[in-house]
Parts: structure tokens; sequence; C-alpha cells
């Protein structure tokens, strides 16, 4: 009979924990997991056992290579062309149907996507020693914590782009450029230097927007191609500062307060650890406080390499749904950074909600989104409260629950006050007023503003060299068709629009009139400074005259554009009716336009009606949420409210 042999629990405690070291010192520290999926993995680790710096920085890289991930396939190479025919000013419907006829549509289906944990080990390699040959050889190095280049120069990638070996001939391209600056005093500062960059890149090429484009990161060739929408625009400065050893990345907001797309711009970290911000997009040659940051913003976040761990454990440990983007969170709140004064605290008892909701249950802030509502912050219920810290105002907000992958709203929509931080709710009430609505969007966006201070001029003169004002406009047009009357006594051949400094001479439409009582504009052959490029055929003076306040005039300098007539001989003018510049945000008659107002969670209609003048009017709850609809054309639409007989939007 074979004898037990019986080991004590304290022997077997201490085998354990020496194999459990063994096997720590073999990963460096690494999980096991992602080592025995990639086994040249060890390979980097042990490359760099002999520099502390670099092993750690390689471990950094390797424990969140799990979060990462890539797309291959010929769909990519068909998207990326997009942007290289777009970088040449090629209009961007002609883009997508040039692509489209060679290459068929673009289906993210098509795409085989990459764990990152697969990753060619010499890549990785390469970018580490080029991140650190610039960390430790540029003058501005020494003032980079070692923290902040770990997190913000260091990356391999800056979004879901096909991995490529990008970090070496970016540094060679451009670290030549600072030759004239490397060895002022300034350049000890990454934001001196960062500066230098941005002002570098704005002159290399313009950048052509691509708004239409949805796919997945371009990567490094953005670059070479200077296109696309904000994620482009923030991808091209990060790839050209980290290659340079600058701490740079992106702070974007999930929805903006006040429109309903994202939002993306660069950071930079000055050498005091300061918050910059700057974009090669935006008007500022130079970088500026993140508190003086002007888009209503609600909540922002920075975009992190690492896993928001401290987050992701918080979202384990709750038991129900988590809203897709903050189970595995690539990114860290930084609303506070930008708000200063206006940052405010959220809290909200749970009386006031549209269900009972019990302690520790998972709510979501969220902003408008056309009639959508987008997720721009979560927190547990305490209490019979939910609160919201770092919140900025000027906002209008709702709260949600997420059930089996689908938002369900449990409270009215309520403003957020910018300066007191105080709510006010738009319920709704049984007591209806009569509105009347002329736009659908807001008119602060650009186009209106910019016929502030616009000229109409005439003359008997075909050179303008003596001309008399017949109009200056002094507020932004708020309705689709502004009239001016006027009581000369003059006669004149030639007559025109001139824009204001600035302006590009953005407008859609001017019509001349001659009888007081005439219902037909005056006709005449069409002057005026003709544009360059893409705009030549889409967006010249002619378009002014053409009797559709849908097509406009964009001239190629913001300076010195004029559109105007030669109406053959001398003739009286008493009315002008004009058009600011829009995407047929207006009430155009002959569309289709339906109002809805917001109730218990649901939009519910008004009245649905085609319009026959450039207004509308409407009666509604009064003090309720609205939100126009045109569907018979027009993409920008968005929730107001009607004071005083004013549309304000939200």
């Amino acid at each position: 009979m074979k004898s037990l042999v019986f080991i004590k629990p304290a022997l077997l405690v201490a085998f354990y924990t020496t194999i459990s070291l063994y096997l720590n010192a073999q990963s460096f520290g690494v999980d096991n997991k992602i080592l025995s999926q990639n086994k040249h993995l060890k390979a980097v680790l042990k490359k760099y056992q002999n520099d502390p710096q670099k092993l750690d920085a390689a471990k950094f890289l390797i424990q969140n290579l799990p979060y990462h991930f890539g797309y291959q396939g010929d769909g990519v190479r068909h998207f990326k062309m997009l942007y290289e025919l777009r970088s040449t000013g090629m209009p961007q419907d002609k883009v997508i149907d040039s692509v489209k006829e060679v290459c068929g549509p673009f289906n993210y289906d098509q795409l085989k996507k990459i764990s990152d944990v697969d990753i060619d080990t010499a890549l990785l390699i390469e970018n580490i020693e080029y991140a650190f040959k610039a960390w430790r050889e540029q003058p501005w190095g020494k003032n980079v914590a070692y923290d902040n280049f770990i997190e913000y120069v260091l990356p391999y990638r800056v979004g879901n782009e096909q991995l490529s070996f990008w970090r070496k001939s970016v540094y060679e391209t451009f670290n030549p450029m600072l030759d004239s600056i490397r060895n002022r005093p300034e350049a000890g500062d990454p934001a001196y230097v960062a500066g230098v960059v941005l002002n570098i890149l704005k002159k290399r090429r313009p950048f052509q927007f691509a708004t239409s484009f949805y796919g997945p990161s371009v990567g490094p060739d953005i670059v070479k191609w200077h296109s696309g929408n904000c994620r482009e625009s923030s991808d091209l400065f990060i790839f050209v500062c980290r290659a340079l050893g600058i701490p740079c990345g992106r702070d974007m907001m999930f929805m903006r307060g006040d429109m309903n797309l994202g939002h993306d711009w660069n950071f930079v970290l000055d050498k005091n650890r300061e918050n910059l911000f700057c974009s090669v997009t935006y008007a500022s040659n130079q970088l500026e406080a993140a508190s003086t940051y002007w888009n209503r913003k609600g909540k922002v976040y920075r975009e992190t390499f690492s896993l928001n761990r401290d987050m992701q454990k918080r979202m384990l440990a709750y038991k129900g749904s988590v809203f897709p983007y903050f189970k595995e969170p690539l990114f860290k709140d930084v609303t506070s950074v930008y708000t200063g004064k206006w940052n405010h605290n959220i809290s909200i008892s749970c009386d006031s909600l549209y269900q009972k909701v019990e302690n520790n249950k998972m709510l979501y802030l969220c902003v408008a989104s056309w009639l959508n509502w987008v997720p721009v912050a979560l927190n547990l219920s305490s209490g019979n409260r939910i609160g919201f810290p770092d919140v900025e105002g000027g906002i209008v907000f709702r709260l949600a629950t997420y059930e089996g992958e689908h938002l369900q709203l449990i409270s009215d929509p309520f403003l957020l006050d910018k300066e007191t931080g105080s709510l006010r709710y738009f319920t709704g009430l049984n007591e209806e007023e009569e509105i009347t609505v002329t736009h659908k969007y807001r008119l602060s966006y650009i186009y209106p503003d910019r016929m502030v201070k616009g000229v109409f001029e005439a003359s008997n003169d075909p050179g303008f060299s003596t001309r008399d004002t017949l109009f200056v406009i002094r507020k932004k047009p708020v309705r689709l068709w502004n009239v001016v009357r006027l009581n000369t006594g003059k006669t004149y051949r030639y007559v025109r629009y001139v824009g204001p400094k600035g302006s590009y001479c953005n407008v859609a439409e001017v019509a001349f009139y001659g009888d007081a009582d005439s219902t037909t504009a005056l006709t005449g052959e069409m002057i005026g400074t003709p544009t360059t490029g893409a705009n030549m055929k889409t967006h010249n003076y002619t378009n002014v005259y053409d009797g559709d306040p849908s097509t406009s005039f964009d001239y190629h300098l913001p300076d010195g554009g004029w559109a105007g007539l030669d109406l053959g001989d001398s003739k009286k003018i008493t009315r002008i009716v004009y058009t600011a510049r829009n995407f047929v945000n207006f009430i155009y008659p002959g569309n289709y336009y339906e109002l809805f107002y917001a109730k218990q969670g649901e939009w519910i209609s008004v009245d649905a009606v085609e319009a026959t003048t450039d207004s509308l009017t409407f009666k509604v709850p009064k003090g309720a949420l609205l939100y126009l609809k045109n569907h018979s054309g027009g993409k920008e639409e968005r929730i107001f409210e009607c004071q005083n007989g004013e549309q304000l939007f939200w």
C-alpha cells in the first residue's frame, strides 16, 4: 500500500510564490496573455532590460496593445484614395464619385480588424528608438516630463489606421525645418516649438476640408495630403509633433454643445505642463490657453493611448449595460481645464425623473444631435440624487438610462445656465402661444455674419470710380428675403454688392427692382470679381443673380470680392432683396416643413405644412423645446425655443 505525502500549506504558498516571481521575471511584469499571443514581444523587453526608461516605455506600450486595433484590406487603400484626391483641390462630391466608379462603395465589412497584440516588433522597436531620440536630443525634451512623454509622444499610432513605419520619415522631413530656431532660448519650451510647427504646416499647403468621408483613420499619409475633417487635421499635427518629441494629442467632444456633431482639436503641453490648444484649420496661428477655447463644450475628453483603468474598473463593477464608448475608455476627462469660471456641477433629484430610479443606477448626461440625444457623461445615482461634476453651461441636456442597447430618456430637457449653473426645464405648459419661425438652424453660423457691413453700390461708371452707396447692412440677415426700400431719385446703369473685409464676399442672392410695385427683378450682364480654383464652377459671382438662394458666391480672397449687374442703361432702383449664403436653413417657399416639441421623452408633431413665404406660423405649448424639420432639403437643423418673438437655438 502506497503512503500519502502531505505538504504543509506554508510550503505550498512558498512554492507558488517562487513560481510566480520566476514567471513575472521572465515576462518583465507584463501580462503573460499578451506575451503568449505574440511570442516576439518578449524579445523587445529583453532588448531594453539594461535601459530602465526604454524598458518601462516598452512595457507601457505592450500592456495597452489589447485595447488598440487597425484595419487591413483593399478597402483601406480605396478609402485613403478619397483623401489623396481631395488634397488636389477636387470637390469632395467628385472625389466620392471618382473613387466609387473605380473601387465601388466603401464598406467596413470588407475590412479585416487586426489587434495590435499582433504588432510587428520591428515597428515597435523603431518607434521606441526614434521617440527617445527626439526626446533625449532636442533642446525642448528636457522640459517634457516622462509621464507626458510616454502618453503623448511615444505611441506608435494615432487612431485606428493601418500600422506603418512612420516616425523616422516624418522626423527626417521636419527636423531640419527647425534648425533656425533650435538654438534660441525659447526652444526649451515644447509649446514654442509646436507653434513653429503649426505655422510650417499652415504655410506648407492649404488644408482641404472633406465632411462626407466616413471610415478608418487615414494614418501618417495625412502629413502629405492635408485633407479631411477635424479628425484628420488633428491627426496631421499629432504625427508631426510626436515625431519631433513634442507632447501633443487630441482633445474632443463626443457632441458639441450647440451643434449636431462631435469635434476634435489639438492640445500641447508647455514646459510648465500648462494646456494650450490649436488646430491647423483654426484662424489663429498661435497656441492659446485652453481656458480661452470658444466652442460650447459641455464635456471635453483627452484621448490617451493607455486605458483609463479607474473608469474601466467602475464599468466592470456595474451589473447593467454600459454605453459602448465608456466600456474600455481610452480617454480622460479634462473639462475643467477648458471651462474655468463656467465649470459647474449638476445635481438633480431622482424624484424629477419620468420613472423611479434605484440607488447606484447608471445614468447618462446627453446632448442633442438632430432629433436624437447622445451621451457625453455618466454617473451612478446616489441617495435619490444624480450628479455630474465638471460641466460647462449654456447647453441643453437630458438624462437617460441605457437598457438593452437603447437609450431611454428619463427627464425633460433642461438648460444649464452658463453663469449661475442653475437649471431651467423645458416642460411645455398646457397654455399655447403663437410663434413665427424664419429658419431652422442658428444664424450665428458664419455666413449671415459675413454680410454685416456689406455695401450695395450704384454707379454710371463701369469701373465704379464714382459711386453712390445705396445701403449698408448693419445687422445679420435673419430670413430668406431681406428687403431694403430706397428713394434715391437718381438712375444708375451699374449696381453691385461689395462684401466686407474678411467675408470672401459670401452672399447667396441679390435682386434690384426698378418700379416700387414691380415683382420682377432687373436683369443685365453679370459683372464681378471671378473666383479661382474649384470654386470657379460651383461658387462664382454669377450665382448671385441666378434666382436660386441655395447657390452662392465664395470669393477666393477674404477681401475685395463683389458681384454686380450692367443694366444696359440707367434705371432707378427702388428696392433691394438679398439672401445670405446658407445651407438651405431659411424657410424656402415650396419646401415641406414639420415642427416638433419635446414631451415625456418623445418628439410630438405640431403640424406639417408647405411654406408659401419665407416664414411659418405655429401654435405650440408655451415654454417647450422645439425642432423644425425640412422634409424637402437641407441638412442642418437644431433644437430651439421661442422667447419674445425670437428663435433661440441651443
